[in-house]
């Protein structure tokens, strides 16, 4: 629909469209080691779509099939990336949703970028360098892997960046636009506390808290996200 899209380092953004009939498009961002094509993802694409609102699945550079290598991807890389999709796209409204870091990304994109006319953080993270510390403070950068997975090794790369942002939490008045915020009560990766910390810095920011819902909203709290994204979506959209 969109031709390819590369990046700034001229590297291929792999991404799949869900039709729909609406002008405004939904562009969904994953989190660190995910990808497009996570199920939870794909279902909220879907729905999406059902309910009229045209949406694309990224996958941002090194993740996926996209271009790039893995030990590369940073939140700074990513907030790129989504600058370039939106250049791809032309000039039509886009609702940016964002899981855990890829709600990092929205934020500061959001904050700069009036082309991003809504925004929806999904368990978004917000204290990066406490999330890094957190989370790989076993591991070594650049010899250890994130959560034991070969094929996601942690580089010094990310977390100097993740340092270098150390949270979003001063980026949220920036962001002026509706902005829903989603998370579980249960989740165990990125708190429940870093979006209560950033929804009062933001001037238009609701939180809506999924009783049980853990990182990636697994079971019956797939749905239950789904249909609170989807109708704030579509009553923003005008679907």
């Amino acid at each position: 629909m969109f031709g390819e899209v590369r990046n700034t380092e001229g590297e291929r953004l792999d991404y799949t469209v869900h039709e729909g009939n609406s002008a405004a498009l939904v562009l969904l961002g994953h989190g660190v080691t995910g990808n497009k094509d996570r199920p939870f993802v794909v279902a909220l694409a879907e729905a999406l779509a059902a309910a009229g609102l045209t949406t694309m699945r990224l996958s941002f550079s090194g993740n996926g099939d996209s271009g790039g290598r893995f030990q590369d991807s940073t939140i700074s890389k990513e907030v790129a990336d989504l600058g370039s999709v939106l250049d791809a796209v032309g000039p039509r409204p886009v609702c940016f949703v964002g899981h855990s870091m890829g709600g990092s990304v929205g934020v500061l994109r959001a904050a700069v970028d009036p082309r991003i006319g809504w925004l929806v953080s999904l368990a978004g993270m917000v204290h990066t360098q406490a999330f890094a510390e957190r989370e790989f403070a076993d591991q070594t950068p650049d010899a250890g892997c994130m959560w034991e997975e070969e094929s996601c090794p942690l580089s010094s790369t990310y977390i100097n960046d993740m340092a270098a942002i150390h949270s979003v939490i001063d980026t949220g008045p920036q962001v002026i636009v509706p902005w829903l915020l989603v998370h579980g009560t249960e989740d165990d990766v990125v708190p429940l506390q870093d979006s209560r910390d950033i929804v009062a810095r933001g001037p238009h920011a609701h939180l809506h808290e999924l009783a049980g819902a853990d990182h990636v909203f697994s079971d019956a709290a797939t749905a239950a996200m789904i249909d609170v994204v989807v109708e704030w979506v579509g009553q923003q959209l005008g679907a």
